[in-house]
């Protein structure tokens, strides 16, 4: 893999830094919701922004 430069870096940080967010705020909103149907939309987006998540990590290895 080619290297990235210092703004591709700050780009990535960035980037994974928000999908972390992301996706530890829509678990901890599914665990207060009382709506099935709502409680599984979050959870499948979290599930979604962790995987993202993960994609972009891997441009770091």
């Amino acid at each position: 893999m080619a290297c990235i430069n210092q703004l591709e870096l700050q780009n990535l940080r960035h980037l994974i830094g928000a999908h972390c967010t992301i996706e530890k705020k829509l678990r901890f909103y599914a665990e207060q919701c009382t709506d099935p149907t709502i409680k599984s939309m979050m959870t499948n987006d979290a599930d979604a922004a962790k995987q993202s998540k993960d994609k972009l990590m891997k441009f770091l290895q």
